[in-house]
């Protein structure tokens, strides 16, 4: 069984489907709102764990309702939670979520997403140790991602950096990251770049390999040589929101495939994910996806 371990963010997610997004200072009736489990991290971890992976959760949540309700969740799903630790007088993060149209906007608040620190990284060394990969976003401290990668190098674990929300980065971070997975507005961010540059282009100066999101479209990578291909797959869009965790989360459970198979593997579940309402309820489990790839062989 393939080991995964994720350092990053859990949230509540408040979802409101609309019929389309309020422009500035509108007001606009909305036709649906639910409360979701997600976050970037703990939807990896999950979206992993449903794949087949042993899969442990470094990450903080607060101690109130929200905070028991997404331990509870991650409960559910097998992950191991010896590492997700409780913030005394904080709340759990959130993340506000408009749906429109199959696509998503949303405003993030970290709460305790923001008290995961290094130390709560040395903490999981052990666990990081005995890993196959290692998933870590930019939800959580700069310091924590840091700590993550650099942990990653010394422990000879690869870390698949997930560079989102998009922030530049040192380009002495990135060349400790085994893959970093951006789409090509994230990647330009990342790099101090012009964002209508060429991407592959961009892969081609990215001091890591890269494998580059693309939405409907596919994906894109290179370890080394020129930048290749993978086709998307069709599918009925309902929600995009958490096909990028599934994608990252499937790359890592994959990992031990060739590239290629990898990233095609990451692209089918990352279709599958935007089936269903909600970053988590369209997350495929390995017989699905094996499945879903099967017809399309």
């Amino acid at each position: 069984m393939t080991r995964v371990v994720v350092v990053g963010s859990i949230n509540m997610d408040l979802v409101t489907l609309a019929p389309r997004f309020a422009g500035p200072g509108e007001t606009l009736l909305g036709e649906r709102f639910l409360t979701l489990q997600g976050g970037k991290g703990a939807n990896q971890a999950v979206a992993a764990a449903r794949l087949g992976a042993e899969v442990t959760m470094v990450g903080a949540v607060g101690d109130d309702a929200f905070g028991d309700q997404l331990r509870e969740g991650l409960q559910r799903e097998g992950i191991a939670l010896d590492h997700l630790h409780r913030i005394d007088d904080c709340g759990s993060g959130t993340a506000s979520i408009t749906v429109a149209g199959g696509e998503n906007q949303i405003v993030i608040v970290p709460a305790a997403n923001a008290r995961l620190t290094p130390a709560h990284v040395e903490q999981a060394s052990d666990a990081i140790a005995r890993a196959d990969a290692v998933l870590v976003q930019l939800e959580s401290p700069l310091e924590t991602v840091e700590a993550t990668l650099r942990m990653g190098q010394r422990l000879g674990v690869p870390v698949i950096l997930n560079p989102a929300p998009a922030q530049p980065l040192p380009l002495d971070w990135l060349k400790l990251a085994r893959f970093v997975t951006p789409n090509q507005h994230e990647l330009a961010i990342l790099l101090g770049a012009d964002p209508n540059e060429d991407f592959r282009e961009l892969m081609r100066r990215t001091p890591c390999p890269v494998v580059l999101t693309r939405g409907a479209d596919g994906a894109w990578y290179r370890d080394g040589g020129e930048p290749q291909s993978q086709g998307g797959f069709s599918v009925d869009v309902v929600d995009s929101t958490g096909a990028g965790d599934t994608f990252n989360a499937a790359l890592a459970v994959f990992l031990k495939d060739d590239l290629g198979t990898a990233v095609r593997k990451a692209c089918a579940a990352g279709a599958l994910s935007v089936t269903q309402l909600g970053a988590r309820d369209g997350m495929p489990t390995l017989a699905a996806l094996d499945a879903f790839l099967e017809r399309q062989s």
